[in-house]
């Protein structure tokens, strides 16, 4: 059926149907229009505060208006959180001011920097050998020597020689004695050389350093320093996880070296724990385990064994509560 064949009726119907269709978008035009108007005297005047409405309306109202100052608050609470993961900074590489965004946290803040600042690209370039663990500078480990048992007592005293007894002194004579003065030639030359360079002296006052290889990245920024550096962020609980990871790294070499474990082993151990307060270590969880069953129960007695350790600091009670959950990542290369 074509249009020229339609009947008179169905061109009237279809007028009128659309005329209904245009008043009800221009109603709800003029209601939106009205709701808008009232809402913005509203915020402006509070008249609804003024007229006695049912308890419910105040209540989603006075809900509605907390959950409005609660968002910008949450988001200052997202800005402001620390970074997660915990990276070591030399003395000589802290600055005073931390960057604006950091990837990691520490016990000093520093700033991205690289040797060669030929080009820009946000993170530095780091020329080292590793992928797995952020690390600026490799750090070498002393070798475990075990401890070794005490000398014996020496001989009884009738084994030695008996001495003679001296004549006895005249009174008001003055007794001379021979002191026994050891000589110390003087070889010109100091026990200890004296530091050529300021990072040379920065790095010799740390009393001590986590051992591990420095990583590698490929990037640029444009500050340019003698050494790489990160973006870091220094934090109230930085020094403490510092002494926290030296002394889990130092008791896993330990109980490596005395299984005198060879490398000959690969993967990684990943744990997650509960740090409480008072130093205590709980739920104990191996979230992944792709090194072999031995090399994961001496991850975990890396942990354990050196806890409890020390109590948080004030500043960091207030910030983190009484417990905190911490992921530690293994690796054997």
């Amino acid at each position: 059926m074509t249009i020229a064949d339609a009947p008179a009726g169905y061109s009237r119907r279809e007028t009128a149907g659309a005329r209904r269709l245009a008043w009800a978008f221009g109603l709800s035009l003029l209601l939106h229009l009205l709701l808008g108007i009232g809402w913005y005297f509203d915020q402006k005047y509070h008249w609804l505060d003024q007229l006695p409405l049912p308890q419910w309306v105040r209540a989603t109202k006075m809900l509605t208006e907390l959950v409005r100052k609660e968002q910008p608050a949450a988001e200052r609470r997202a800005d402001s959180a620390p970074p997660l993961m915990f990276v070591e900074v030399n003395p000589a590489q802290a600055v005073a001011e931390p960057p604006a965004e950091a990837q990691y946290y520490s016990d000093k803040s520093s700033r991205a920097a690289n040797p060669e600042a030929d080009r820009d690209v946000g993170v530095p370039k780091i020329t080292g050998e590793q992928t797995q663990v952020a690390k600026t500078e490799d750090v070498p480990r002393e070798k475990f020597v075990p401890l070794q048992p005490s000398l014996p007592a020496p001989a009884a005293a009738e084994e030695q020689p008996e001495r003679k007894a001296r004549p006895a002194q005249p009174p008001g004579d003055l007794a001379l004695a021979k002191p026994e003065v050891t000589v110390h030639p003087d070889q010109g030359q100091a026990a200890r050389s004296r530091p050529r360079t300021i990072r040379e002296a920065l790095a010799r006052q740390e009393s001590s350093r986590i051992p591990g290889q420095k990583m590698k990245q490929e990037g640029g920024v444009s500050r340019r320093l003698e050494f790489a550096a990160l973006d870091a962020k220094a934090t109230p609980f930085g020094a403490y996880d510092a002494a926290l990871v030296e002394a889990i790294s130092q008791r896993w070499y330990t109980l490596l070296d005395q299984r005198d474990y060879a490398s000959d082993s690969r993967g990684r151990v990943v744990l997650q724990f509960r740090l409480h307060y008072d130093g205590r270590i709980t739920d104990m969880n191996v979230a992944e385990n792709t090194a072999g069953e031995v090399l994961g129960l001496i991850c975990q007695k890396a942990v354990l064994d050196p806890a409890p350790f020390a109590q948080w600091p004030g500043d960091m009670r207030r910030m983190m509560g009484d417990t905190r959950s911490i992921q530690f990542t293994f690796y054997y290369n």
